[in-house]
């Protein structure tokens, strides 16, 4: 369930897929995806593939947490990250072992608890948590140099686009029953070039906060 030989086949399928930056390579071997998820589909923490964790959320498919750290990474290692929906904590994680620091919001106080704990029990002390809409971003503690979200609205909120730091790069997807994930990079005050970079499925981004 959780050997070695299991987590070799996973990083071999996100190589097939064109992921090959060999430092999430290497963090999505090493990370135990199984602690993220019930224990009763513990045993298929090693698919590529979304797995319910409760809430009507998922934990993402690890082909789309590849994807989306890769393309965060391609503009250089950033030191400040804003990651809209704390979910599991499984992209959580993975980007605390890569970047500077974390800073989380999670608008499901239970989903967000339960992250809290297992990144406790891993050890990963540089991530910050925020139970609160995700849509208003953390404008305290911005500017980011980059943004991650793991749940679509049908735009890009206005305050996502106001917290990325000049050069900086924000991965959603967005749209409706149709999603792309898109990659945002903001070339100065003003002005940010957007890329589609393929067609994907999440949860919608909700607004309000659940405890």
């Amino acid at each position: 369930m959780t050997s070695r030989r299991t987590r070799e086949r996973l990083i071999g399928r996100l190589i097939e897929q064109g992921i090959d930056d060999p430092r999430v390579l290497e963090v999505m071997q090493e990370l135990p995806r199984h602690l993220f998820i019930d224990e009763a589909l513990a045993h298929r923490a090693y698919e590529d593939t979304a797995l319910p964790i409760g809430y009507n959320q998922t934990i993402s498919q690890p082909y789309i947490v590849a994807k989306m750290t890769e393309t965060l990474l391609n503009g250089g290692t950033p030191e400040r990250v804003l990651e809209i929906g704390t979910g599991s904590g499984y992209q959580t994680a993975v980007l605390a072992c890569l970047v500077g620091r974390v800073f989380s919001v999670e608008r499901i106080q239970p989903l967000q608890e339960k992250a809290r704990q297992r990144l406790r029990q891993l050890g990963l002390r540089n991530v910050q948590f925020q139970h609160a809409d995700g849509g208003f971003g953390w404008p305290e503690k911005g500017p980011f140099d980059a943004i991650t979200c793991a749940a679509a609205p049908e735009q890009i909120p206005p305050e996502l686009f106001e917290q990325l730091a000049i050069g900086g790069r924000m991965i959603i997807p967005v749209g409706g029953r149709v999603q792309e994930l898109r990659l945002v990079v903001r070339t100065d005050e003003q002005s940010f070039d957007q890329q589609v970079l393929e067609g994907v499925k999440f949860v919608p981004m909700l607004s309000g906060s659940v405890r």
